[in-house]
């Protein structure tokens, strides 16, 4: 059986329809599995052990006729039997039916007229379990595995080096995601967590446990971030993997995960490692499974910078 998701969304998106593409898999062991991903997403399946090719293609740009036409004539060239739609799109389910795929799955509402099959959204649960509803139709009722994640052996082994080099291997050590970069802040996005704040709080952590090492994590966008807490807290360390095999290696070796509602924290839940993250807007049983190893900390005014940073060391020792 050969099987193609369409699925917009970021990284964490991704991550999170991963134990939909994991239960079809165990369904059908035999079947191809490819997901049509915008160009930003497609690193996140390196960790995913499910899926056979990625095609990548711009759902939010200013799409012309042409441009839907080649994928149209893309996914058509590859005689799929299933299709599943993870947006709620008329357009997507007028290009589904325009393929001649046999079994078109999607939600109900907008473009499900043109599909064979169509289950009800349930926007109020977590996001994995309301992805992995989609299976429904394909006879798969079973219930939704944990999020998992296959973390290729040469990100592995860069990990332990990494965790030698940072002097962390024996120790452990809490690991830090800060969110969104600066760019983001200047335009007023309410997912930033300021510099001061994570600075109170590395200090309360370092003063607390000693000998418990801090290391955040830098990517290309939050560079100047992290050199602002370095120049405040010259004690932490900073490991930078630059693909998200190297990222979620580096997350399990973690007594801790403080993040913002981000991709990495959808990491730190896929390799089972205990997590405290920060949430602006997003009602957090959205996205993050029932378990005491995971725990939300919502903003009272839907700004993540509003927070106090005493409210989490408070979570972070009283747990």
């Amino acid at each position: 059986m050969r099987v193609v998701a369409l699925v917009p969304g970021g990284i964490g998106d991704q991550i999170l329809f991963f134990p939909t593409l994991d239960g079809l898999k165990r369904y059908y062991p035999d079947a191809q599995i490819d997901v049509v991903v915008e160009p930003r997403s497609k690193p996140a399946y390196r960790v995913s052990k499910s899926v056979n090719e990625v095609v990548t293609f711009d759902y939010k740009d200013r799409n012309s006729l042409a441009d839907w036409s080649n994928l149209v004539g893309t996914i058509r060239d590859r005689e799929y039997d299933v299709a599943i739609a993870v947006g709620q799109s008329w357009l997507v389910g007028l290009l589904l039916w325009l393929t001649g795929i046999p079994t078109r799955i999607g939600y109900q509402g907008k473009g499900s007229v043109f599909l064979t099959n169509s289950v009800p959204f349930k926007a109020s649960q977590y996001a994995a379990t309301a992805y992995h509803d989609l299976l429904q139709p394909l006879g798969i009722n079973s219930p939704i595995s944990e999020l998992t994640v296959s973390v290729p052996k040469p990100d592995i082994e860069w990990a332990q080096k990494e965790q030698k080099r940072l002097g962390v291997h024996e120790t452990g050590y809490i690991l830090i995601h800060v969110g969104s970069s600066q760019l983001s802040q200047s335009k007023g996005l309410n997912n930033v967590y300021p510099v001061e704040n994570w600075q109170q709080i590395i200090q309360d952590l370092q003063h607390k446990q000693p000998d418990l090492p801090v290391v955040v994590i830098k990517e290309p966008d939050n560079e100047q971030f992290v050199r602002s807490l370095l120049q405040h807290s010259p004690d932490i360390k900073v490991t930078s993997p630059d693909d998200i095999g190297k990222l979620t290696a580096i997350i399990p070796g973690a007594s801790l995960m403080l993040c913002t509602d981000s991709a990495p924290l959808h990491l730190s839940v896929a390799t089972q490692t205990y997590t405290i993250a920060l949430f602006g807007s997003t009602d957090p049983a959205k996205v993050l499974p029932k378990s005491d190893k995971f725990l939300a900390i919502k903003s009272p005014t839907g700004k993540v910078a509003d927070i106090a940073p005493n409210t989490i060391l408070e979570k972070i020792w009283g747990g």
